[in-house]
Parts: C-alpha cells; structure tokens; sequence
C-alpha cells in the first residue's frame, strides 16, 4: 500500500540510498535538497510541504511545494521531486503529483515545474495536466480552471 507522508523535521531513513539512485542517473536535485536540508530549508513555510511516499514501508519517491517567487502572481512550484527507478511505473509519481498539485491549487491559481531534470519530466509532468512554458524560471505551469457563475 502507498502512504504519503508529510517530512518536517528529519529526511526519511533511507534518503541516502534514494540520493545515491538519483546522482547515479546524473540527477542532482536529490543533493540540492540534502545540501538544503543541512542548511535549514524545511519546507516549513505557508503554502511549502515535502512529501515521501512509501511503498510497502520503503522510501518510494520524494517531492517538494514551494513558494514560487519567479511569477508575478501568487504560485507555487513543484520541486525536489523524485521516484525510485524500482518504483517507477506503478503509479507512484502520479500519487505523488496529485497530491502535492491539489495542495498547491488550494492556496494558489498557478503552479510551476522545472521538468529539466530528465528526458521523461516533461512528458510526466505534460501527462499532470502541466502545459510547456518558458516565461519563468520554469518549464511547464498549471493553471487552476476558474469557472465563472
């Protein structure tokens, strides 16, 4: 069964293993979260959360909300996001997306990814409901549907 837990004060047991899978596939955003961490950035503030997800009681995958401070709007980005290549494929990034998307679109109309990381973060994060866009510091947004009554 997969659980998502909210991480506030120490990473997950096994972040090492998962940071060392991550650097292993040249992505680093793993070690800046580590180096982040260390340096007193908890995801703390109003509108932030880092989420791990488990699977059968293994750290699964990891992914952060954070205040956007690139749009000229209220938003939020999706970061410091990362699934295990064992645990790719079985719905654990979507769980994880889904989650952290629906906090985000709680609080604000526009959220931002940086999908650079890999050949696949976009089309993934395309899949999310995300729409390619250079405008920012970022690669793709997602834009809350307002409906007028």
């Amino acid at each position: 069964m997969l659980q998502l837990v909210r991480i506030f004060d120490d990473l997950p047991e096994d972040f090492d293993a998962l940071a060392a899978e991550a650097s292993g596939e040249g992505v680093r955003n793993m070690a800046r979260l580590a180096d982040g961490w260390r340096d007193g950035i908890r995801f703390q503030e109003d509108g932030e959360a880092l989420l791990a997800a488990f699977l059968a009681g293994t750290l699964a995958g990891l992914g952060g909300l954070s205040v956007e401070t690139g749009a000229a709007e209220p938003a939020r980005r999706l970061r410091r996001f990362y699934v295990r290549p064992n645990f790719r494929r079985g719905g654990v990034a979507t769980a994880l997306a889904s989650a952290l998307i629906q906090e985000g679109l709680d609080s604000v109309n526009l959220l931002t990814v940086n999908a650079r990381a890999s050949q696949a973060a976009g089309p993934f994060w395309e899949a999310q409901g995300f729409m390619a866009d250079r405008s920012g510091p970022w690669t793709h947004i997602l834009r809350r549907s307002i409906l007028l009554e």
